[in-house]
């Protein structure tokens, strides 16, 4: 019985092998592949080719790696697939200079003092281009090479400073708050609470400042409403006292 096994398993060897080496990948850039719904329709149109097996997205690099079988189709075939739509592929080099834009806003940001020790600190953070702080609005404009960091990777350094950074948008239907937060609650479940709240773009919480920031359209809630929705939650927040600038 063991022979016979060890003969199947034998025979079926080569023939899985086979099959897994039919399996390569490669990655491309996209261009005009700017969000979830954007990565969805490229998804949708090249998986219905006979071939493609599976696909993954980077939005902030613009790229998609793509899974075939080398048995039924190739990259060339696949990138001119997308030759007729809005999404032109291109080739991608992971030494490539990808330039992105973010804004932040930090209202615990207070003074020119804090603009520039975050500047300082940031400044010598790799895939760093520039950075612009505007402390009237609390804002820091940052450039950056997406091949080499990362929206997260920016946004976790600046909490490590002591900061809350969240989405930030010139738009006059968007505005910001920030609330303090009892020291023992848990940050993940204050953000994942805040984010559930109506007209909530974006949520971040602070646990050595205890702090919560949230980004949200004016037009639907207010910051009332929002303190509102938290308490009624069970997080405890309180407006901040008025700042005065220690550094």
């Amino acid at each position: 019985m063991k022979t016979l096994l060890l003969s199947l398993a034998v025979l079926l060897m080569p023939a899985c092998m086979s099959a897994q080496d039919h399996t390569d990948a490669f990655t491309i850039r996209i261009k005009g592949m700017r969000c979830e719904e954007c990565a969805h329709k490229v998804k949708t149109r090249l998986l219905k080719e006979k071939g493609v097996e599976s696909l993954s997205f980077d939005l902030e690099k613009r790229t998609a790696t793509i899974s075939y079988d080398q048995t039924k189709i190739s990259p060339d075939s696949i990138k001119s697939i997308l030759k007729g739509t809005r999404y032109k592929a291109s080739p991608y080099n992971e030494n490539d200079t990808i330039l992105r834009g973010m804004g932040l806003q930090m209202s615990d940001m207070h003074c020119q003092n804090c603009a520039n020790r975050i500047m300082k600190r940031m400044e010598g953070m790799v895939g760093i281009d520039s950075i612009a702080a505007h402390v009237d609005s609390h804002y820091v404009f940052f450039r950056y090479d997406a091949n080499r960091t990362c929206k997260a990777a920016i946004r976790e350094v600046l909490g490590e400073m002591g900061f809350t950074p969240v989405n930030y948008y010139t738009s006059k239907d968007i505005s910001f708050a920030y609330f303090l937060i009892p020291e023992d609650t848990d940050v993940e479940e204050a953000i994942e609470m805040a984010l559930s709240l109506e007209a909530v773009d974006d949520a971040n919480a602070n646990k050595q400042k205890h702090s919560l920031a949230i980004t949200y359209a004016n037009k639907y809630t207010t910051e009332e409403k929002l303190l509102e929705g938290l308490r009624s939650a069970g997080i405890k927040a309180t407006l901040p006292a008025p700042h005065t600038c220690k550094e």
